[in-house]
């Protein structure tokens, strides 16, 4: 069994998830690690920045809503990404369809359990699908819209479902049927209703993205093909990361698995796959490979690729997650986190670095920040995952 090191993973990464800033477009950057996480809509741009170095925050706008290229999308975990276009198929196939059938369970139970005002006649399902078809039609009319436009144009989508209990709230079915829409692909989130850090957006028809329809794969293959990609971005990997990265079962897991082409490695201990030819001997770096800074920000996908992050961590773990496990801005110089950093409220960026790696290390992350801060134009950046060490540097 081939042995792979923590060294040559990290120096994989590097490579890989074009943290030296080499990679050529934002659709490139966003393909290196197969999604970004979106659902802090700055964290996108950020990403992005810091694998392209010479892509601008207009340079994302665009591939995003100009281009058409690359679209946020509800997938693995229920969690929402930004997506190459030409990979949503696969990953509708694979993952998005379950969590909408999933979503719509959820929200039928809730409707026939907590009753709702006004009340729904008839059969709850049957009223969903015509509310779904509804809506649909609503958002062709107007081009896009916001879930305010659509519920002033469908008047069911005011439809309110009271709590059970104290603690809750009542809610409006606007925001989870459009969820379930949108998981479906039977929506896009499109252009955001503010700046681009806004967290709000408009829904639009998916013929703008695919005007000939979305492809339709089988979902067996489509899995087996979502492993091949894992593997080919976060390879060498465990079964468990890859069960944790998607939110499948291990018989899913194992299912999808066994199609692949991997060969087991010996990872520091532990038994791991990757594919051939991300192990061939020209392909695996070594010590000549320059180390690089790179600040990453909140829920980026470099250090959400796996379940098992020790071998990424310089620092203890606590410095950087937060109560809910989600990673908060990573500073790495050669594909180790040793720090943290953060943008202010006058857009300045501070860091704070925990690991001492020398000073070489020390006037390339000085000169990632400066660079990164110039390419933000100012714009403060609160990040949805609030870490002790993130929030330490705003005081």
């Amino acid at each position: 069994m081939r042995t792979v090191s923590v060294q040559q993973r990290r120096h994989l990464i590097v490579r890989r998830h074009h943290l030296a800033g080499d990679a050529a477009t934002s659709e490139s950057a966003v393909r290196a690690v197969l999604a970004l996480h979106a659902t802090d809509p700055a964290s996108v741009y950020l990403s992005v920045l810091a694998r392209s170095a010479h892509t601008s925050l207009g340079d994302v706008v665009d591939a995003m809503y100009g281009r058409r290229s690359l679209v946020r999308w509800m997938a693995m975990r229920r969690t929402l990404f930004l997506l190459p276009r030409d990979d949503v198929p696969v990953v509708q196939a694979a993952v998005s369809t379950p969590v909408a059938a999933t979503l719509r369970r959820q929200l039928v139970a809730k409707l026939e359990r907590n009753g709702s005002r006004p009340p729904v006649t008839g059969d709850v399902r049957e009223w969903l699908r015509d509310l779904e078809g509804r809506v649909e039609d609503a958002v062709r009319v107007r081009g896009a819209a916001t879930g305010a436009e659509l519920a002033s144009d469908v008047p069911a989508l005011r439809t309110v479902i009271p709590p059970r209990a104290s603690s809750d709230r009542p809610q409006a079915v606007t925001s989870p049927l459009l969820t379930i829409m949108g998981a479906d692909g039977r929506l896009v989130r499109g252009t955001p209703t503010g700046p681009w850090t806004s967290r709000h957006h408009r829904w639009e028809p998916v013929e703008r993205w695919w005007p000939e329809g979305m492809p339709v794969p089988d979902p067996t293959e489509a899995r087996r093909t979502l492993a091949y990609l894992y593997l080919a971005r976060f390879g060498p990997a465990t079964a468990d990361d890859f069960a944790w990265w998607t939110g499948w079962s291990k018989t899913t897991v194992r299912h999808a698995l066994e199609h692949v082409a991997a060969e087991e490695v010996d990872l520091h201990g532990e038994t791991g796959l990757a594919l051939p030819d991300n192990l061939a001997d020209d392909d695996l770096p070594d010590e000549a490979d320059a180390p690089v800074a790179t600040l990453l920000p909140a829920l980026d996908p470099t250090p959400m690729g796996w379940k098992r992050r020790e071998w990424l961590l310089g620092i203890d773990r606590r410095h950087l997650f937060d109560s809910a496990g989600n990673i908060g801005p990573t500073l790495w110089w050669a594909g180790e986190v040793i720090g943290s950093w953060a943008v202010t409220a006058t857009g300045d960026i501070r860091i704070a670095v925990i690991a001492d790696r020398g000073a070489e290390a020390g006037r390339a992350i000085q000169d990632a920040a400066a660079r990164i801060q110039d390419r933000l134009d100012g714009t403060p950046i609160t990040p949805a995952a609030r870490t002790p060490l993130e929030q330490s540097l705003h005081q």
